[in-house]
């Protein structure tokens, strides 16, 4: 069978500041060098003027309608925090936070969203586990740095609730609602709020936290709940495609998705969503990854972040440093394998937010129509063969590119 690559650089594309954007002023022969091999074109993610979320667009990059089966990122990164979600288990994003006020939870003030970057969690999720008493079961799992995911899970539960993260400083935490008339939401708002009072009583009260203050940092005494979900039916990859699926990332997001679809993830030392992800290491395991999987799918996430930033020659550094570090993948044999070059959404530095913008896309496999464009990046890629094209459709075109597809008809 013939094998796929998949490179996305998240949030590498942007608009232009001055005529210009990371991506075309950064010296990145490889990656030029994939453009002028292949077929390229533009593609909206998810549908024009549609701003992709990393999780709805690689959904939607891997084939799967994000309308149909996004229910929230919680059950995204509860997978990819290495908890074996089930269908019906309701699923969240979790931030270990400040907080200070006195009383409830729920009249104390959020001081800090991150707790200061705490990564150091496991003693506190430890004690959550152990001591939380709910009338469903849940887990509560470490996700990166700051990061966790909470899952729910029991009859009738329901996703249609609210948030207890406020997403600003100075504002209080909130306490969750439900967000239809249904008893199932009611009940699940009521089992949150009580989780919200509990782990944060065992939270602030925990030997780790007063170590934190007697050193004059901030305590982890709060859990952020938001992006509530329903774990919902998914097809895996394999059964869908006929491939089997690895994913090498450093986020927990990214390898979320590939558990929730029923990939293998691939971990790599030094592997992390920051500027100073082992790239090497990373683009070695890719390449290993083709001898034992047919699909294989490498992300890098540090240009996401710096676009959120505002960091135009961060953004442009990092690209040229991942243009070196992938040079070994110009070396595949392109008869066998087919190369696909592309980001998942656009992340301006001047908005610093993700943004609807169309992005590149390259493919690189014998028989695609080279066409005339020369530099991967945003003011040439529309000029490609592909034109402009959806991000559903790209698993399309690639499964055609491999013979994995039938005919239309007679």
């Amino acid at each position: 069978m013939k094998k796929v690559l998949m490179i996305v650089i998240d949030g590498a594309a942007d608009r232009s500041v001055n005529g210009k954007t990371p991506l075309s002023v950064a010296d990145k022969p490889n990656l030029d060098e994939i453009a002028r091999r292949g077929i390229n074109g533009i593609m909206d993610t998810i549908a024009p003027g549609i701003r992709p979320g990393s999780d709805t667009a690689h959904l939607a990059l891997l084939g799967y309608n994000p309308f149909e089966y996004y229910t929230g990122r919680g059950p995204i990164e509860a997978a990819g925090a290495g908890i074996e979600v089930k269908p019906g288990d309701v699923a969240f994003r979790v931030n270990f936070g400040t907080v200070e006020g006195e009383g409830s939870i729920f009249n104390k003030v959020v001081v800090d969203r991150r707790a200061g970057r705490v990564s150091d969690t496991e003693d506190l999720i430890r004690a959550i586990n152990e001591s939380v008493k709910l009338d469903v079961d849940f887990v509560l799992a470490k996700g990166s740095g700051h990061r966790a995911a909470l899952v729910l899970r029991g009859e009738n539960l329901s996703d249609k609730i609210s948030d207890t993260d406020p997403k600003k400083i100075g504002k209080k935490v909130k306490r969750c609602v439900p967000l239809d008339e249904s008893e199932d939401a009611k009940r699940t708002a009521e089992i949150i709020n009580d989780f919200m009072e509990q782990s944060h009583k065992i939270l602030d009260a925990h030997p780790f936290n007063k170590e934190r203050a007697e050193k004059g940092l901030l305590k982890a005494n709060a859990l952020l709940l938001r992006g509530a979900g329903e774990v919902p039916e998914v097809p895996k990859f394999q059964d869908r495609y006929g491939m089997s699926l690895a994913v090498v990332a450093g986020t927990t997001l990214i390898k979320g998705i590939g558990k929730f679809l029923g990939g293998d993830v691939i971990d790599v030392e030094g592997a992390s969503g920051a500027a100073d992800t082992n790239m090497d290491a990373k683009v070695d395991a890719a390449l290993k990854a083709l001898n034992s999987h047919d699909f294989v799918l490498l992300h890098f996430k540090a240009a996401d972040e710096l676009g959120h930033d505002g960091n135009f020659e961060g953004k442009r550094e990092f690209i040229e440093r991942l243009d070196t570090a992938i040079r070994p993948i110009l070396y595949l044999d392109f008869s066998e394998i087919c190369l696909i070059v592309v980001s998942d959404h656009t992340t301006p530095v001047s908005v610093k937010e993700h943004t609807a913008d169309p992005v590149p896309v390259t493919i690189v496999y014998d028989g695609v129509r080279v066409d005339e464009v020369t530099s991967f990046n945003e003011f040439q890629a529309y000029k490609g063969g592909l034109c402009r094209i959806r991000g559903a459709d790209l698993i399309n075109i690639v499964l055609d590119l491999i013979d994995l597809t039938s005919k239309f008809g007679a």
